[in-house]
């Protein structure tokens, strides 16, 4: 059963989408998602827990946007070809990506 996220938990989101950044007290790394293996069957984003929302289906792709994975095993523990996985050398979203995020947020 997925958990509902309290406002505080879904505001401290919208801060992350408006400053594009990963916060500092995260120590995991975020999660990526190995394009070849995906199957995009989206359970993932289904399994990202709501404060975070940090997984986003592209059509022919699925993605993890980093600054805003903690680093959860949810999607993990969820995906039925274990294609995600830790992403030490993770690199800044594009903004075209962020572009795509903002829409989506003002709609939810």
């Amino acid at each position: 059963m997925k958990k509902i996220a309290s406002s505080a938990a879904l505001s401290g989101r919208a801060e992350r989408i408006a400053s594009r950044t990963r916060p500092d007290n995260w120590k995991k790394p975020p999660r990526r998602i190995e394009k070849s293996e995906c199957i995009t069957c989206d359970t993932c984003l289904r399994s990202c827990p709501e404060e975070f929302g940090a997984i986003f289906d592209r059509g022919l792709d699925v993605v993890i946007v980093p600054e805003l994975c903690s680093g959860c095993p949810s999607c993990v523990l969820e995906c039925p070809v274990d294609c995600i996985y830790v992403d030490e050398d993770w690199t800044q979203t594009d903004e075209t990506m962020w572009n795509h995020i903002e829409l989506t947020a003002k709609d939810a």
